[in-house]
């Protein structure tokens, strides 16, 4: 504890940050990737005139309590005031769409990765690159503004994401992290910047627009990890911490996307290696070794923060259904007297899970609360479905919630791991859906059918990525590679909790996805309806 204590008031611990869809994580390490200490603040999108989106000053709200329950929580432990660090990261939720004016006023309300909203620019850019452009993307964001007409594009200066938002307010560098950035417009993996070709093709494409800017004229310089990103200024430095006691002049990393910081937390940046986040999203991401044969709407073409080539198999719905019902559950038992901690209800029902059918007795479920790209549905629509002949008990209920939360990811991971052959040696799982052990992971595993690997390190995720990150600019690891750093500085000694594929699950989850997959026409006829 001394040691700890006087790295931290010499300056020399490492500060990350995420800014997650329902929670902002804050974290403390060492030179070694040890935690010290962690903070917090939850946060929730808001459903705004059919947008998803986060208003400007809840970012600043939000993000200043997460800090300050860290300086609280290092105060209490260490009885240090945090003053100084070594270096500081920030990622957040990848995509979206973020613009500003000259004067750096928002235009528009933030466009979050949630939204479904751009389609047909989706379809169109995809065409015209002949690459995959989801509707996530920044750069599908901007094209569908420009074929709504919307009246604030001439206006634009600055283009980004949450992540490079923040960075952009603590540093004053327009910069984005070679990940992130790979989630708003094509990345070129051998110039390590954006695409090009794709560029002059987006600028003539757009051209009768008239617009006063060019797309490379807008977007963050891109930046790989290891690089610096600029310093904490004065202004940054109140802006995160209105205490003052946070001094100027820290150095940044390039900001991440959630997706690259899970990377690093998992150690999956090696070809032939990916990692699976679960939250209010899920995706896998695997590291490739050559380019796929086609391209496929299912699929995302993204970077490692070092820029290798990932496919990412992505679904905008995960753990929100699940985390409606548990609550429901606790209001519930909290009405006969019987006040429960929200970890330990997961725990309970996750475990009661594994005593359900391996079919899940028949039930179907959809947790779709945002819309799904991979099915075809443009808005949200939560479904639970159980016919009479079904099995209709507790353990059952939320095990199909467990199936039903990879669901979607799952028809992009078939085609890399069934159509493509992709060889992965190794995924790991990372997210508050794994904590209890050996429940969704073994679900997963069998799922997939292919092994997969947790740390004790996963819950902590992309906070603890993006200060991996930050700790890499230290000039101790200069002559590293960010595989060896990880490698030899990082996990050399954290343990991990490989769990196989089980024939059973995998035949009972095979049955589910059959009837999942038939029962996407029912949840879409039911959104056409507006039920």
């Amino acid at each position: 504890m001394l040691n700890e204590k006087q790295l931290i008031e010499n300056g020399n611990a490492v500060i990350g940050i995420e800014l997650g869809s329902t929670r902002i994580k804050a974290v403390l390490i060492d030179n070694k990737g040890t935690i010290l200490a962690t903070g917090g603040e939850n946060w929730e999108n808001h459903l705004i005139d059919g947008i998803w989106t986060y208003h400007q000053d809840e970012i600043w709200q939000k993000l200043q309590l997460a800090y300050a329950d860290l300086a609280k929580t290092v105060k209490e432990k260490y009885k240090v005031i945090l003053t100084q660090v070594k270096a500081i990261g920030v990622s957040a939720m990848m995509h979206g769409y973020l613009v500003f004016d000259k004067d750096g006023n928002q235009l528009v309300p933030f466009r979050t990765w949630r939204n479904n909203i751009t389609l047909q620019s989706s379809q169109e850019l995809t065409a015209l690159f002949q690459y995959p452009i989801p509707q996530r993307w920044s750069i599908a964001h901007l094209y569908q503004a420009l074929l709504n007409k919307e009246s604030h594009l001439n206006q634009i200066d600055y283009l980004t994401t949450l992540s490079g938002y923040v960075h952009w307010q603590l540093t004053g560098e327009r910069v984005s992290g070679i990940g992130d950035a790979s989630g708003m417009f094509p990345i070129d993996t051998d110039r390590l910047d954006y695409n090009q070709q794709m560029l002059e093709q987006f600028d003539q494409h757009i051209e009768p627009y008239q617009l006063r800017w060019k797309i490379n004229e807008i977007l963050p310089k891109v930046r790989v990890a290891g690089q610096s990103a600029g310093k904490l200024t004065e202004k940054g430095a109140l802006l995160l911490d209105p205490t003052g006691n946070l001094q100027a002049g820290i150095p940044l990393c390039p900001p991440e996307g959630d997706a690259g910081t899970g990377m690093i937390a998992t150690n999956c940046i090696k070809e032939k290696t990916g990692n699976i986040s679960a939250g209010t999203s899920a995706f896998a991401m695997i590291v490739l070794e050559k380019s796929l044969s086609k391209l496929y709407p299912e699929l995302d073409i993204v970077t490692t923060p070092a820029g290798k080539l990932v496919a990412m198999a992505h679904a905008n719905n995960c753990t929100t259904e699940i985390n409606a019902w548990v609550n429901l559950f606790g209001e519930c038992l909290q009405l006969f007297g019987n006040k429960i901690q929200k970890e330990e209800l997961f725990e309970t029902l996750f475990l009661h899970s594994l005593q359900g059918d391996l079919d899940c007795g028949n039930l179907l479920a959809y947790g779709f609360h945002s819309g799904e790209h991979n099915v075809g549905l443009s808005e949200g629509c939560p479904l639970f479905l159980h016919p009479v002949n079904g099995k209709f008990n507790l353990a059952n209920f939320i095990r199909v919630q467990l199936y039903t939360a990879f669901g979607a990811m799952k028809l992009g991971m078939d085609i890399l791991i069934e159509q493509e052959k992709v060889n992965i040696t190794r995924i790991l799982g990372h997210g508050g859906i794994f904590k209890t052990e050996n429940v969704a992971q073994k679900i997963l595993a069998s799922a997939l059918n292919t092994p997969l690997a947790t740390m004790n390190t996963a819950s902590n995720g992309g906070a603890w990525g993006i200060a991996l990150l930050a700790n890499y600019l230290n000039k101790d690891y200069a002559n590293y590679t960010l595989e060896n750093y990880l490698d030899q500085v990082i996990f050399k000694d954290i343990p991990m909790s490989l769990i196989q594929p089980e024939e059973e699950i995998n035949e009972g989850y095979r049955r589910f996805m059959a009837r999942y997959t038939q029962g996407i026409e029912i949840v879409k006829h039911i959104t056409i309806l507006g039920i």
